[in-house]
């Protein structure tokens, strides 16, 4: 008996109506990223090894996917490395590209490459799969779409304040209600600066990043754990717990980590950014919050998440700013700052809340019933002028039982059938007929037309 197929845990197989809810999703996003004056690139799904390796760090690292050598790959490992059964000097030996763990890194490389045919400050949107070894959970898939959009090139702030009110039109559209959490890395640098801990800016960041997850206790047996002091943990307490607006945090920690002059630089970018949405009349609060990290090493100045209010899931979409990723390329001190909208999460959420409009999963809006040749001659100009009109439209192939006909349009949940037999034929009409109310009109093809547009 044949093994029945299956598809890695991890992954997900989507339906026309899935797809056709997916892509809403995507059309919605899009339109919004040109309406911005972003413009659209994309990125092979595979990249150098060389190129994604180290840029996420350690943890990161580990959830690439590798990709074996073509060939005999197996060749140029000797018999002592197999028997050391050392997966890392291994794979650097059979492996020399992997699967892209996000946009962001591919987006950097693309930059660098194609410097010369950019144009700075360069504001693009990609929206493309991108692939995680993690363990497989709710929300979270090792196959998932990320929509990007960045501006590189440019260190204005506005930057960052244009791409919360991207996150705001985004989700008003889509009619999910959000929150906007930010915080800044170089506030993080003065806190670990203030606490005595500089030197392990990563460490912290990792560590207070999973706060939400693991409550604060397991963030400080982690942080113990890595070797950062007691007496540094203790400082941190009471700044993981400040509370109060925007403004009232800021004053806090201002007081608190005022010795540390990148500190204060992080201060005093968060309150400009604050100053200028202050002019916007968003629908998306924005909130300081001070625990927020975000573990990618890359980040070196303001950071974003949102998250949905009324569902429990994670992030549905962060970022932040990069001072020198292109660096790591050879191209110093270009300066960028981006977010990515996880679409498979929001399609979760979206799902959750049933939040798509009715007509989302319908592809086609009329189909015409087949009652034989003669029909079907007398129907397809028709058929042709309706798509030319921009109206998605079917027949049925063949020209079986109505009750089959009719369940097919049901199936497919397109809202409305014509029908035309002999009577119609004679008086250059046809019947269309609305699925929903059930209400039948005997139109011609500019009526028809019409009703349909």
């Amino acid at each position: 008996m044949a093994q029945k197929p299956s598809i890695p845990k991890g992954t997900r197989d989507f339906s026309p109506e899935e797809m056709a809810k997916r892509n809403y999703i995507f059309d919605t996003i899009k339109s919004v990223f040109k309406l911005y004056g972003y413009q659209s690139i994309e990125t092979p799904s595979m990249e150098n090894l060389s190129t994604l390796m180290g840029k996420y760090g350690e943890e990161g690292d580990k959830l690439l996917f590798k990709v074996l050598n073509s060939g005999d790959f197996i060749r140029k490992v000797s018999d002592e490395q197999l028997a050391e059964r050392n997966s890392v000097k291994l794979t650097n030996k059979i492996s020399e590209k992997g699967l892209r763990y996000d946009l962001t890194v591919p987006f950097a490389r693309y930059v660098v490459q194609h410097r010369n045919d950019i144009s700075f400050p360069f504001k693009r949107y990609q929206i493309q799969p991108v692939w995680r070894a993690d363990r497989p959970q709710r929300g979270r898939y090792r196959e998932f779409y990320q929509c990007d959009v960045d501006v590189i090139g440019s260190n204005s702030l506005l930057n960052e304040v244009e791409l919360i009110q991207i996150v705001d039109e985004v989700y008003r559209q889509l009619n999910i209600n959000v929150v906007v959490k930010m915080n800044n890395r170089k506030i993080l640098a003065g806190i670990a600066e203030t606490i005595g801990e500089a030197d392990r800016i990563i460490d912290i960041t990792v560590a207070i990043d999973k706060l939400d997850k693991i409550g604060l206790e397991k963030v400080n047996e982690e942080l113990a754990a890595k070797g950062i002091a007691q007496d540094a943990i203790d400082k941190l307490q009471p700044i993981l717990h400040l509370s109060g607006t925007n403004d009232e945090k800021l004053e806090q920690i201002s007081k608190v980590i005022a010795d540390s002059e990148i500190g204060l630089k992080g201060i005093e970018e968060m309150k400009k950014v604050f100053n200028y949405l202050k002019a916007f009349e968003l629908k998306t609060e924005v909130e300081l919050d001070l625990t927020l990290a975000r573990g990618l090493n890359y980040y070196t100045g303001a950071i974003f998440e949102v998250k949905a209010l009324d569902v429990e899931i994670g992030s549905i979409t962060g970022g932040g700013r990069y001072d020198d990723l292109t660096g790591i390329f050879g191209m110093p001190d270009v300066s960028g700052v981006g977010i990515s909208f996880g679409a498979d999460r929001i399609y979760d959420v979206m799902n959750q809340l049933e939040l798509y409009p009715e007509d989302s999963a319908a592809s086609t809006k009329v189909i015409f019933i087949n009652f034989g040749d003669k029909e079907e001659a007398y129907c397809l100009p028709v058929l042709a002028k309706l798509r030319s009109n921009g109206i998605s439209a079917e027949i049925f192939p063949e020209s079986a039982k109505m009750k089959k006909q009719m369940n097919y349009a049901n199936r497919k949940n397109i809202p409305f059938v014509v029908m035309a037999g002999e009577n119609e034929m004679n008086d250059q009409k046809f019947t269309l007929k609305n699925m929903q109310t059930g209400e039948q009109q005997l139109v011609d093809v500019v009526q028809l037309i019409e009703i349909l547009s």
